[in-house]
């Protein structure tokens, strides 16, 4: 299992946001996308944040009540991010991902973005490795 890294299950191509995108901009990118949430990066991929689904929600419901929606990506986006490195082992991510913690991750490389992992590819490389256990001969 301590072989199984972040790279080799985490999704290699990102929905990534602009702090200074409007709100009603990210949305669109996170449904069309059908991703949960979203790393907000800067100019050069360095990690400033992350938007989540519920982070849009909270926001929008205010909104509605006035009709007026005008809120930045910075505006809502959350600051105090975990992340992960892209050679972490899977188990120790699973590990992490039992405690209260969010349910994606941005994944990280010389500081900059380079994917994303959630729990549904943690739980997916987990099974595959206990799929190739039982397969094993005895």
């Amino acid at each position: 299992m301590e072989s199984m890294k972040v790279v080799d299950y985490m999704d290699r191509q990102p929905v990534l946001l602009q702090a200074d995108m409007t709100l009603a901009a990210a949305v669109e990118k996170l449904l069309s996308q059908k991703k949960l949430g979203a790393a907000v990066v800067d100019a050069q991929g360095h990690l400033v944040g992350f938007l989540s689904q519920q982070d849009c929600l909270a926001v929008m419901l205010k909104s509605t009540y006035h009709c007026d929606l005008t809120a930045n990506v910075s505006d809502c986006m959350r600051t105090d991010v975990l992340s992960v490195s892209k050679d972490e082992p899977i188990i120790s991510l699973a590990e992490q991902m039992l405690l209260p913690k969010p349910k994606i991750y941005p994944v990280i490389d010389q500081g900059r973005v380079v994917g994303i992992i959630d729990r549904n590819a943690v739980l997916k490389a987990i099974n595959n490795s206990m799929q190739e256990c039982y397969l094993k001969p005895a």
